[in-house]
């Protein structure tokens, strides 16, 4: 049977983590499994946890008015959903929901924020790993930006 750090070293974000840098990261996780269609987080509510998803397809959806909630961001295997556990108010920016039956890893945030004030090399370890990995997620925005908008000229 595999270990959940050994799960969670299959995701681009930690695969270069040292074994024990791993297993304080699993020290916080647990699996978890969602139906298609289960609601994973919601937009406002309290942000104390992320998931690595394993295997399936996450929506992550903002609600606009006049047009309810649409998807913004798709989220699969190795990829992380949900940023909102990192800062405060750590309050949810996004609802996510599982698009089809869906196995994740959920990583308790509070546990994880509370590691790294323990150890800071850690928190820097992982910050830089988790920083890399949104200037991704920015720059797929803007990319996808540009498509709908075009530049304008």
């Amino acid at each position: 049977m595999r270990t959940l750090d050994s799960l969670i070293r299959e995701s681009p974000v930690f695969a270069d983590l040292e074994p024990e840098d791993l297993e304080l990261v699993a020290g916080c996780g647990q699996n978890v499994a969602f139906d298609a269609g289960d609601r994973l987080f919601k937009e406002g509510d309290e942000a104390d946890s992320f998931y690595l998803v394993r295997h399936g397809l996450v929506a992550l959806e903002q609600y606009v008015p006049n047009k309810g909630m649409l998807t913004v961001e798709t989220v699969g295997p190795g990829e992380i959903a949900g940023w909102s556990w990192l800062v405060p108010p750590y309050r949810w920016q996004l609802s996510a929901r599982a698009i089809e039956p869906t196995r994740a890893i959920v990583l308790d945030g509070a546990c994880l924020r509370g590691k790294c004030d323990d150890d800071p090399a850690l928190g820097y370890r992982l910050l830089s790993r988790i920083s890399g990995e949104l200037v991704q997620v920015i720059t797929q925005a803007r990319l996808q930006l540009v498509d709908v908008y075009g530049n304008g000229r």
